[in-house]
């Protein structure tokens, strides 16, 4: 089966009509998550030629809502998208170029984390954002810091 194939076949399965933009839209975050909404509508429109600001927005909230992706807002960020739904994973933000990547919970079931007073609510997810330095961008920062700087030298 193809994977365009298998794209339509989620978007059916969740009670969708299949269209173009949908499809498209569902590959370019399978294949590239943590996109915001400009990145998914360049490849969208890389895809499909001709695809409105709306139609991507539209579709991104009938697939989040349909529970095919996962809508994250990672604090001084736009919202991102992935397709990796239905777990209780974590994120991890490098805090110079913004890379995110994916952790998983780390201890129990989900939700991992327990509050100390659930107020009467049922938990059924745990959201932590782990910031930090990539290893690209510690590599950058040990380089600069390491380099004299100029200036004036006394002889």
């Amino acid at each position: 089966m193809s994977t365009t194939t298998a794209y339509e076949r989620q978007v059916r399965e969740a009670g969708l009509r299949v269209t173009r933009p949908r499809v498209a839209v569902l590959a370019a975050v399978h294949e590239h998550p943590h996109l915001d909404t400009e990145e998914i509508l360049g490849l969208a429109r890389a895809d499909l030629g001709a695809v409105s600001h709306q139609a991507v927005y539209d579709v991104l909230r009938a697939l989040t809502t349909a529970g095919l992706l996962r809508r994250i807002e990672p604090e001084g960020s736009p919202a991102r998208y992935e397709t990796r739904v239905g777990d209780n994973h974590h994120h991890l933000v490098c805090r110079s170029c913004g890379t995110i990547v994916d952790v998983d919970c780390t201890v129990g079931a989900a939700p991992c984390l327990t509050a100390s007073d659930d107020h009467g609510f049922v938990i059924d997810e745990a959201e932590v954002v782990f910031w930090g330095l990539c290893p690209t961008c510690q590599a950058a920062h040990a380089s600069t810091t390491s380099r004299p700087h100029g200036g004036n030298t006394r002889v």
